[in-house]
């Protein structure tokens, strides 16, 4: 029997590169990011993430995350299925810019969205910059300030004080991964399925729910569970935008960096720790969803 010919060289060669990669560039710090942490005792360990603006720190994280990814996953697929099946002009451009969240740098789109919407930004404030506009209009027509400080304040985008902000930005980030999980599912669809729900007396709705949503949901579920991921982990983009104050707006990796400039690695890596744990269990999560599609799809 002729041996077959081989692209790329045998297991040995192969797999020990993929074990040396994988040792060199994830399980060795990660192990050493465990190891950092056993300098603490029980005791410390526990003070460090039972300490309140720690625990308000996972508190809003993982609320705002929790909250951005929800919204995606109604908005990731309205966007999926419009790119997909919707022809328009201009589409392509569109879709080219789902994956502007992973080519902008975090900095940038922080230092973007604080300069549209916190107080003092174009949207913002537009309730101060609203009344600004119209005394001067009216200093000019003869009748100087006649709205008083903060009548238009009603019309100021709440921003400043409250967290809305973090999730808008957690939006923007974590928006691609549920569009780009979905759009493979939807240009497989065949529409054919549709026809026959409709022949049979379904209406757009029912369709959709019964016919259509089932075959989307693994990997509508794998794309919030990533959108989710990526959000609890997001550091650059959020630090523009939140007050910052301890105990109210103070996201976990700020607390990690706040451990690191008190010269606390070990309870900066104990709130890591907690991160990489819920990280571990949502990647688990991610691929027994995969695996359970496969398996639905292999007995269907």
């Amino acid at each position: 029997m002729a041996r077959a010919n081989r692209v790329i060289p045998g297991l040995p060669l192969t797999l020990g590169y993929t074990l040396f990669y994988l040792s060199l560039f994830v399980l060795l710090p990660l192990a050493g990011l465990v190891i950092k942490t056993t300098q603490l005792s029980p005791r410390e360990f526990y003070a460090t993430l039972a300490d309140p603006v720690v625990v308000a720190a996972f508190q809003l994280t993982f609320g705002a995350s929790a909250l951005a990814a929800a919204i995606n996953g109604v908005f990731g697929l309205t966007v999926a299925w419009v790119l997909v099946r919707e022809p328009f002009f201009g589409r392509r451009i569109f879709d080219a810019l789902i994956d502007f969240p992973f080519a902008l740098p975090t900095a940038v789109a922080g230092i973007t969205f604080s300069n549209l919407y916190l107080a003092d930004g174009w949207i913002g404030g537009f309730g101060e910059h609203a009344s600004a506009f119209l005394n001067r209009l009216a200093g000019q027509l003869g009748h100087p300030n006649p709205l008083p400080e903060g009548a238009l304040s009603w019309l100021d985008f709440p921003y400043s004080n409250t967290n809305v902000g973090i999730v808008i930005v957690l939006v923007f980030v974590g928006l691609p991964f549920v569009v780009r999980s979905l759009q493979p599912v939807l240009q497989d669809w065949d529409p054919e399925y549709e026809q026959a729900a409709y022949s049979l007396g379904a209406g757009g709705a029912t369709t959709f729910r019964r016919v259509i949503f089932p075959a989307l949901f693994p990997a509508w579920l794998s794309g919030v569970a990533l959108s989710f991921a990526r959000a609890i982990g997001e550091y650059g983009s959020v630090i523009f935008i939140a007050s910052n104050i301890p105990g109210k707006s103070q996201i976990v990796p700020l607390q990690i960096v706040i451990k690191l400039d008190e010269f606390e690695p070990a309870q900066a890596t104990a709130i890591g720790v907690v991160l990489l744990f819920f990280s571990l269990l949502i990647l688990l999560a991610i691929n027994g969803i995969e695996y359970w599609s496969r398996h639905r799809s292999q007995a269907v």
